[in-house]
């Protein structure tokens, strides 16, 4: 079983026996209806009518997979690995609230700490004490080290002291939670804007990712979400939640697109083995 089988696929290309302008504005219908956007979807679809016609395609099988093809190249726009050429990395994890940024920070903590990297988790969302609570759980749970301070703290301090501490314990990566609202939009964005110019000064020649946490259930609101944050914060690729409750996956294609940065990491589920590394071609063969 692959790790995207949980992900509902786009069947259309099950109950159509040739290529006319029906079984096209039925393609046209079943990707918008996956969440992949007006946009993108009329992008895929014409796509596929040039290379039909190019390649000579007339059979549905045939078109399936020139559409795999077609979606695996547009969501690669980007390398999809995390950047953690230096010592420290840093991984920025931002987000709305309510969308499993710290419970990804905790899966991804783990599975980094297994290939045996050395991990320090940074708890910046000081405005939600459950999120501090939560990531300590994992830190312990995990045998990952964790800097935090009180509720209600600077979330910059806490920066500033995780880079303190990964240069004095030689941390190879670390991964920082930041709040997902505070008492208005702009002071959110300022307040990650802060912390990211901390790494910056800090650390200036270190490999940095910003990481947008998205729940794949919120669709075309999430996309919204995405430009906002990518105004400010400069994200440098996705996290993809909850895939596996939606069947709207084509939402991945959407953001790739329309934000020219790649989904990094994909999660089908609440166990631990459920959010990995984001495989383009694997998901495209998946979805169709």
């Amino acid at each position: 079983m692959g790790f995207f089988d949980k992900i509902k696929k786009i069947g259309i290309f099950n109950g159509f026996s040739k290529l006319d302008d029906e079984f096209y504005d039925s393609l046209e219908e079943s990707l918008i209806l996956a969440d992949m956007g007006m946009n993108t979807t009329l992008k895929a679809v014409d796509e596929l009518r040039t290379r039909a016609k190019r390649e000579h395609i007339k059979e549905i099988p045939d078109a399936q997979n020139c559409m795999r093809e077609i979606l695996a190249e547009m969501l690669e726009v980007a390398d999809p690995a995390l950047n953690l050429s230096t010592k420290p990395s840093f991984v920025l994890f931002i987000g709305v609230n309510g969308v499993g940024k710290t419970t990804t920070i905790g899966k991804i903590g783990a599975s980094l700490k297994a290939e045996g990297k050395q991990v320090l988790f940074s708890a910046a969302d000081t405005f939600r004490a459950a999120a501090s609570e939560q990531l300590t759980i994992w830190a312990q749970r995990s045998g990952i080290d964790i800097v935090k301070q009180g509720e209600g703290s600077d979330p910059a301090a806490v920066v500033f002291d995780s880079i303190s501490a990964a240069k004095a314990r030689g941390t190879d990566v670390v991964l920082i939670d930041t709040a997902g609202r505070l008492h208005n939009k702009s002071n959110l964005m300022n307040e990650l804007a802060k912390m990211s110019r901390i790494i910056d000064r800090e650390c200036p020649d270190c490999a940095k990712e910003v990481l947008l946490v998205l729940d794949a259930t919120t669709g075309q609101n999430g996309l919204v979400q995405a430009k906002q944050f990518m105004e400010t914060c400069g994200i440098t690729g996705i996290v993809l939640t909850k895939l596996d409750g939606t069947a709207k996956g084509g939402i991945a294609v959407a953001v790739a697109q329309e934000l020219k940065v790649p989904v990094k990491y994909a999660g089908v589920g609440e166990g631990l083995e459920d959010l990995k590394p984001f495989d383009a071609r694997e998901f495209a063969n998946a979805l169709i």
